[in-house]
C-alpha cells in the first residue's frame, strides 16, 4: 500500500512552507557542487605529491627517491587512502566547519585563514571595480537610449559592444604594454603586487595611498572590460521600458526629462540587472583569476590559481565552496532587493501564499 502524502497534515505543512523549500534547495546546491569539485579535482592529472616532487628535482637536481622523502616530510597528504573514505571524511569536516588544512601551497595551515588572508583585497578590487562598472554602465546605458538612432547613440553602442567582445587578459596585455611601454606613463615594475614592500598595513593615509596606486592598474581593467555588458543591457533594458503606457503618462503631465529618465525610466529599466548584479557580486569570493595573476596582486583568484597548479585539493575545494554560498547568499538578498523595488513582486508573492 503506497503513502499518501496528501493524508499527512504534517508533511503537508513542511512542502507548503515556502521557506523551507529555499532551504533546501540551496544545502542540495551545495552538497552538488561539494561533490562535483571533489571528484572533478582529482580527476586532474598529476596529484600534489606528484607535482612537488617534479618540482624538487628539477629545482634543486635531487633524485625521485630524495624528493619523495622530502615530500613525505612536508605535505600531508595520503595518495593512497580510497575516493570513498576521504569524501565522507571531508563531508564530515564540512558539517563541523572544518575546511582542512593546505597540502601543498601552504602546508599544514588552514584553509579558512589562506582564504581569509587574501580575501579584502579581492572583495576592494573586484567588489568596487563591478559597482563602479555597474553604475557607468547603466548611465551609459540610459544615455544612449534616450539618444537612440543619433551618433552618441551609435558611438556608445559600437564602443560597448567591442570593449565587451575582447577578453580581459588580452585587453591587460595591451593596456600594460601600452601604459609601461609605449607611452612609459609608469615603470611596468610598478604595476604588479597590491602593496609595496615596505609599506605597513594600517589605517592611515601612506597605506591608503599606495593601496590605491595598485588598485588602479588591475581596477581599470575590471572596469573597462565589463562596463560594456552593463551598458548594452541598460540601453536594451531603457528602450523596452521608453514605450511603456506611464512613461507617457508622465510626459503628458509634463515632467521634466530628467525626472522621467531618473524616477520612471531608470528604475524600472534597473530591476533586471539586478540579479546579474547580485550574482557577479557573489562571485567576487573568487576574484579574477588571470587579472590577478597577470599583474601579480594578491587575491583569492590568484590564490585559486596557485592551488590548481600545485594541485592542493583540500584548498581549491576550500575556496570553490565559500565562493558557491556567497552566490547562493547574493541571489537570497537580491530576491528580496527585488521585491522591495518592485511592488508588483510584492503583490504577487502575496497572493501566491
Amino acid at each position: 500500500m503506497g503513502f499518501d502524502i496528501s493524508k499527512n497534515k504534517w508533511l503537508q505543512k513542511i512542502t507548503s512552507n515556502h521557506l523551507l523549500k529555499i532551504i533546501l534547495s540551496r544545502l542540495f546546491m551545495v552538497w552538488i557542487v561539494i561533490t562535483l569539485t571533489f571528484f572533478i579535482v582529482r580527476a586532474l592529472p598529476g596529484n600534489p605529491i606528484d607535482i612537488f616532487v617534479t618540482e624538487q628535482m628539477e629545482k634543486f637536481g635531487l633524485s625521485e627517491r630524495e624528493a619523495r622523502q622530502r615530500a613525505s616530510t612536508v605535505l600531508c597528504f595520503d595518495v593512497n587512502g580510497s575516493l570513498d573514505t576521504q569524501y565522507l571524511k571531508y563531508l564530515g569536516n564540512i558539517l563541523r566547519g572544518d575546511l582542512g588544512n593546505s597540502c601543498a601551497v601552504a602546508p599544514n595551515e588552514s584553509v579558512i585563514e589562506l582564504v581569509l588572508a587574501n580575501l579584502p583585497w579581492t572583495l576592494f578590487s573586484v567588489g568596487t571595480s563591478l559597482v563602479i562598472s555597474f553604475l557607468i554602465g547603466m548611465l551609459l546605458g540610459m544615455f544612449a537610449a534616450y539618444q537612440r538612432n543619433t551618433g552618441i547613440d551609435h558611438l556608445i553602442t559600437n564602443l560597448s559592444a567591442v570593449i565587451d567582445s575582447i577578453p580581459n587578459t588580452l585587453t591587460a596585455v595591451i593596456f600594460i604594454f601600452l601604459v609601461g611601454v609605449v607611452w612609459n606613463l609608469t615603470p611596468a615594475s610598478e604595476m604588479r603586487g597590491a602593496l609595496s614592500p615596505r609599506i605597513q598595513p594600517g589605517f592611515n593615509l601612506v597605506f591608503i595611498a599606495d593601496v590605491l596606486k595598485h588598485y588602479i592598474w588591475p581596477g581599470s581593467i575590471y572596469i573597462l572590460t565589463t562596463v560594456g555588458g552593463w551598458a548594452l543591457a541598460m540601453r536594451s533594458n531603457t528602450l523596452s521600458v521608453l514605450g511603456e503606457d506611464y512613461v507617457m503618462a508622465a510626459r503628458a503631465r509634463g515632467l521634466t526629462d530628467m525626472r522621467i529618465l531618473t524616477v520612471y525610466i531608470g528604475r524600472n529599466a534597473c530591476l533586471p540587472l539586478v540579479t546579474s548584479l547580485g550574482i557577479s557580486l557573489g562571485f567576487v569570493v573568487g576574484g579574477s583569476v588571470l587579472i590577478e595573476k597577470i599583474f601579480v596582486y594578491r587575491g583569492v583568484g590568484s590564490l585559486l590559481l596557485t592551488a590548481i597548479e600545485k594541485r592542493d585539493y583540500p584548498l581549491i575545494q576550500g575556496i570553490l565552496l565559500l565562493t558557491t554560498i556567497t552566490v547562493i547568499l547574493s541571489t537570497l538578498l537580491v530576491e528580496t532587493l527585488y521585491t522591495r523595488l518592485d511592488p508588483r513582486m510584492r503583490t504577487h508573492g502575496i497572493q501566491g501564499d
